[in-house]
């Protein structure tokens, strides 16, 4: 059985990010979509919330587990037993900056493999930061994330159309 981990911030899920989990879990036997309890970015969402929106985007999917994580993310994979992370790539500079991930990961742990899955074009310019810009200006973002993440966001942004 081929264990994957899709780690992330997931602040918040988006459907680019759907659509790398559901792709990921037609190749894997099991995909744990982890959310990283501890960016180092500042958040709109609790861990809490992050987590519940993952639960609800993936709830009929069998072989997609919505877990939280703290810690090397080398080290969650290892606590589940993975042997690949999946990451997605939108634009050249994803590139850059996932091969220099993936070259570290082979350092801490060189058992781990990395498949990246090109974001769909209709996802291509999406980001979270960008998502969560647009709402806070009062843009309508919502045809880019999933319905929950949707009705959060309008509570939290009441500018949101």
């Amino acid at each position: 059985m081929t264990i994957a981990i899709f780690p992330g911030s997931f602040d918040p899920i988006t459907l680019g990010h759907q659509d790398v989990a559901l792709r990921a879990a037609k190749v894997f036997d099991k995909v744990y979509f982890g959310v990283y309890a501890n960016p180092n970015k500042n958040v709109m969402f609790s861990l809490d919330e992050r987590v519940k929106f993952a639960k609800a985007t993936f709830k009929d999917v069998d072989n997609i587990i919505v877990t939280s994580y703290d810690g090397l993310t080398v080290d969650f994979a290892k606590e589940v037993g993975a042997s690949v992370m999946v990451r997605g790539l939108r634009v050249s500079a994803d590139f850059e900056y996932e091969f220099d991930m993936s070259m570290m990961t082979k350092k801490l742990s060189p058992d781990l493999n990395m498949i990246c899955f090109m974001a769909n074009p209709e996802y291509q310019f999406l980001s979270s930061s960008l998502l969560k810009e647009i709402a806070s200006l009062g843009g309508d973002i919502r045809p880019w994330v999933p319905d929950p993440v949707w009705k959060a966001i309008k509570k939290k942004c009441p500018k949101v159309k």
